[in-house]
């Protein structure tokens, strides 16, 4: 008669024999699995050369404090024929008169005084470097929960196949039971054949829950930027840090969240906005200076036509523009200005107002499930003790199928909802660290 130990004992065999995949896993821990997300994710390469860019506009040049320098240099070459007709005299015909032209020069545009728009530039530059330098946090962040969180999942997913294999453990003794009790002539066949359809029901949900696995570990390879196929399993458990206050958080959130501070900056940028478009009605005040050089040779038409040409010398002096009328276009700016510069404060308190409520209710989840953790620990221990002794008790032939099964199915309804609670709680704690910045304080040395 088939023996189901013996299959599982086989195929472990034939798994140690052959070089498959669960021999070759990479065993990936979160710290190992952040450090990889960091250098090769996706999102934080693209945040990082963006604040790149930011950084390289900060320049005295791009603000519009130094001078502009240009320098020109031609060379032509002609030839000309002419007719010439007078009143008195013979007429002149010249043919392939040639000439050759040279020159060049160095312009210096300098503006001294541009009604300080010059140094609010500059604070505008060092404004959008600071917010890119605040994106590129706000991304790590995202990034490192969203990498913690996925990480979990694989985890909880992994943990709900160990609980899966338990309940096959019993439901394959529960076979071997029947079908010794039947030869025995204790049974009938069909406790056997019903024992025989509750294995492959397990079976069943264990390969649908493989797939729930290989799904979260390619959704985490991803996150890490690297092939979705390479397998691993992962080290860590499921630890929820039961210590985490509201009032740290709150305080945080104000102290420390990237985005908050990043729509301050908003507020600042639509301010220097405001003061940008003020500063353009005062006058400008340039030094502008220019160096000519020029030469011409030419083969002369008549008698009044120099042969050779030559002048050089520079020039030097101030400018000074003044705007006068520009169709009320001063104002129409600065009257928008002004609206952006509401529209900010209305963006930062809408995002400070949502920030606190999903700090609210991230704590709200965090205790709740810190509370029913302590609660679901204790019924999987008792789900698990009530299935031990079903098992023995259907062994002695005191406990019918039906009975087993539903202490069976108890235990790993009892099992997965731990799991769940755990996955759920753990998520809410790594919820309100991203939200108070706290999260990255966990994988510094």
């Amino acid at each position: 008669m088939f023996s189901y130990r013996a299959a599982a004992l086989f195929l472990i065999g034939l798994a140690i024999l052959m070089p498959g995949k669960a021999l070759s896993q990479e065993q990936l821990s979160l710290e190992q699995a952040i450090r990889i997300g960091l250098q090769t994710n996706y999102d934080i390469q693209i945040a990082s050369r963006q604040e790149a860019v930011s950084e390289n506009n900060v320049t005295l040049g791009n603000a519009g404090f130094l001078p502009a320098v240009d320098g020109r240099a031609t060379r032509t070459f002609s030839e000309n024929t002419s007719r010439q007709e007078f009143q008195t005299g013979p007429d002149r015909v010249r043919n392939g008169a040639s000439s050759n032209n040279i020159g060049y020069g160095v312009s210096l545009n300098w503006v001294v005084f541009d009604g300080l728009g010059m140094f609010i530039n500059l604070e505008r530059l060092k404004t959008l470097e600071k917010s890119g330098e605040l994106f590129t946090k706000q991304t790590v962040e995202n990034t490192v929960a969203d990498i913690t969180a996925s990480y979990f999942e694989v985890a909880r997913q992994s943990f709900k196949i160990k609980a899966l294999q338990d309940a096959i453990a019993i439901s394959e003794a529960r076979v071997e039971i029947a079908q010794a009790q039947y030869e025995v002539g204790v049974s009938a066949k069909v406790e056997i054949l019903r024992a025989q359809v509750d294995y492959n029901a397990d079976r069943s949900e264990l390969l649908l829950q493989e797939e729930v696995l290989q799904n979260a570990k390619i959704n985490l390879n991803q996150l890490l930027g690297r092939d979705p196929d390479i397998d691993f399993t992962v080290t860590d458990s499921i630890v929820v840090d039961p210590t985490l206050e509201y009032g740290n958080a709150n305080t945080n959130l104000y102290a420390a969240n990237p985005l908050l501070q990043r729509l301050q900056l908003d507020r600042q940028l639509a301010h220097l906005d405001l003061r940008s478009i003020r500063a353009s009605r005062f006058p400008t005040i340039g030094v502008t200076s220019n160096y000519n050089f020029s030469r011409n040779e030419a083969e002369p038409l008549n008698e009044f036509q120099a042969r050779f040409n030559q002048n050089r010398g520079y020039n030097y002096g101030l400018t000074l523009s003044v705007p006068i009328f520009n169709g009320f276009n001063l104002n129409r700016q600065a009257q928008n200005a002004r609206i952006n510069l509401e529209t900010a404060e209305l963006e930062f308190k809408r995002e400070e107002n949502r920030l606190q409520a999903d700090l609210a209710r991230a704590y709200s989840q965090y205790a709740n499930r810190l509370k029913i953790l302590e609660l679901e620990e204790v019924n999987v221990n008792l789900a698990q003790q009530n299935a031990e002794i079903a098992l023995e008790r259907y062994r002695l032939g005191l406990l019918t199928a039906i009975e087993l099964r539903e202490a069976q199915r108890n235990e790993l309804v009892a099992s997965n909802r731990l799991i769940d609670i755990q996955y759920q709680a753990k998520a809410a704690e790594v919820e309100l660290k991203r939200l108070s910045s706290t999260l990255l304080q966990d994988q510094e040395p």
